[in-house]
Protein backbone atom coordinates (compact mmCIF):
# COMPACT_ATOMS: atom_id res chain seq x y z
CA UNK A 1 0.00 0.00 0.00
CA UNK A 2 1.19 3.83 -0.69
CA UNK A 3 2.26 5.68 1.73
CA UNK A 4 -0.31 8.93 2.29
CA UNK A 5 2.31 12.02 1.90
CA UNK A 6 3.46 14.12 4.56
CA UNK A 7 2.54 17.79 5.07
CA UNK A 8 5.84 18.55 4.36
CA UNK A 9 6.05 16.62 0.97
CA UNK A 10 2.84 17.82 0.36
CA UNK A 11 3.72 21.36 0.35
CA UNK A 12 6.59 20.42 -1.69
CA UNK A 13 4.77 18.63 -4.22
CA UNK A 14 2.14 21.01 -4.12
CA UNK A 15 5.25 23.96 -5.21
CA UNK A 16 5.48 22.15 -8.55
CA UNK A 17 2.12 21.81 -9.32
CA UNK A 18 0.50 25.29 -8.87
CA UNK A 19 -2.18 24.71 -10.87
CA UNK A 20 -3.74 22.26 -8.69
CA UNK A 21 -5.16 22.54 -5.45
CA UNK A 22 -6.11 20.00 -2.29
CA UNK A 23 -9.28 19.45 -1.39
CA UNK A 24 -10.93 17.16 1.33
CA UNK A 25 -7.75 14.57 1.15
CA UNK A 26 -7.50 14.71 -2.73
CA UNK A 27 -5.87 17.10 -5.63
CA UNK A 28 -7.82 18.69 -8.13
CA UNK A 29 -7.92 20.97 -10.98
CA UNK A 30 -10.21 22.30 -13.68
CA UNK A 31 -8.98 23.08 -17.41
CA UNK A 32 -10.68 24.83 -19.61
CA UNK A 33 -10.74 23.30 -23.16
CA UNK A 34 -11.11 25.73 -26.02
CA UNK A 35 -13.82 23.03 -27.22
CA UNK A 36 -15.79 20.08 -25.97
CA UNK A 37 -13.89 17.88 -28.62
CA UNK A 38 -10.74 19.01 -27.11
CA UNK A 39 -12.02 18.24 -23.45
CA UNK A 40 -13.16 14.90 -24.24
CA UNK A 41 -9.46 14.70 -26.14
CA UNK A 42 -7.58 15.33 -22.86
CA UNK A 43 -9.43 13.25 -21.38
CA UNK A 44 -8.58 10.38 -23.53
CA UNK A 45 -5.39 11.12 -23.31
CA UNK A 46 -5.06 11.20 -19.67
CA UNK A 47 -6.99 7.92 -19.33
CA UNK A 48 -4.18 6.54 -21.23
CA UNK A 49 -1.48 7.80 -19.06
CA UNK A 50 -3.50 6.38 -16.19
CA UNK A 51 -4.06 3.15 -17.26
CA UNK A 52 0.68 2.77 -18.32
CA UNK A 53 0.00 3.80 -13.94
CA UNK A 54 -2.80 2.10 -12.91
CA UNK A 55 -4.09 5.00 -11.23
CA UNK A 56 -7.29 6.20 -12.31
CA UNK A 57 -8.22 9.72 -11.77
CA UNK A 58 -12.00 10.72 -11.29
CA UNK A 59 -13.15 12.99 -14.05
CA UNK A 60 -15.87 15.63 -14.18
CA UNK A 61 -16.71 16.90 -17.82
CA UNK A 62 -18.97 19.52 -17.86
CA UNK A 63 -19.11 21.28 -21.71
CA UNK A 64 -16.00 22.52 -22.17
CA UNK A 65 -14.43 22.10 -18.61
CA UNK A 66 -12.73 19.10 -17.57
CA UNK A 67 -12.15 18.50 -13.72
CA UNK A 68 -9.34 15.94 -12.22
CA UNK A 69 -9.75 14.81 -8.91
CA UNK A 70 -6.57 12.50 -7.85
CA UNK A 71 -6.79 10.77 -4.44
CA UNK A 72 -5.59 7.09 -3.50
CA UNK A 73 -8.58 5.15 -2.18
CA UNK A 74 -7.03 2.56 -0.27
CA UNK A 75 -4.45 4.69 1.28
CA UNK A 76 -7.35 7.27 2.19
CA UNK A 77 -5.43 10.37 0.94
CA UNK A 78 -2.64 11.91 -1.39
CA UNK A 79 0.44 9.78 -2.41
CA UNK A 80 3.17 9.69 -4.87
CA UNK A 81 1.04 7.86 -7.37
CA UNK A 82 -1.41 11.06 -7.34
CA UNK A 83 1.65 13.50 -7.56
CA UNK A 84 2.83 11.52 -10.45
CA UNK A 85 -0.57 11.42 -11.98
CA UNK A 86 -0.88 15.13 -11.55
CA UNK A 87 2.49 15.70 -13.29
CA UNK A 88 1.12 13.37 -16.48
CA UNK A 89 -1.72 15.53 -16.64
CA UNK A 90 -0.14 18.88 -16.80
CA UNK A 91 1.69 17.53 -19.94
CA UNK A 92 -1.23 16.57 -21.54
CA UNK A 93 -3.13 20.35 -20.32
CA UNK A 94 -0.12 21.41 -21.54
CA UNK A 95 -0.16 20.38 -25.09
CA UNK A 96 -3.73 21.55 -25.36
CA UNK A 97 -2.28 25.18 -25.02
CA UNK A 98 -3.38 25.89 -21.65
Amino acid sequence: MADILSDQELHAAMAERPHWETRDNALERSVQAPTFLDGINLVVHVARAAEERDHHPDIDIRYTTVTFRLSTHSAGGITAADVDLAGAIDSQVDQLGN
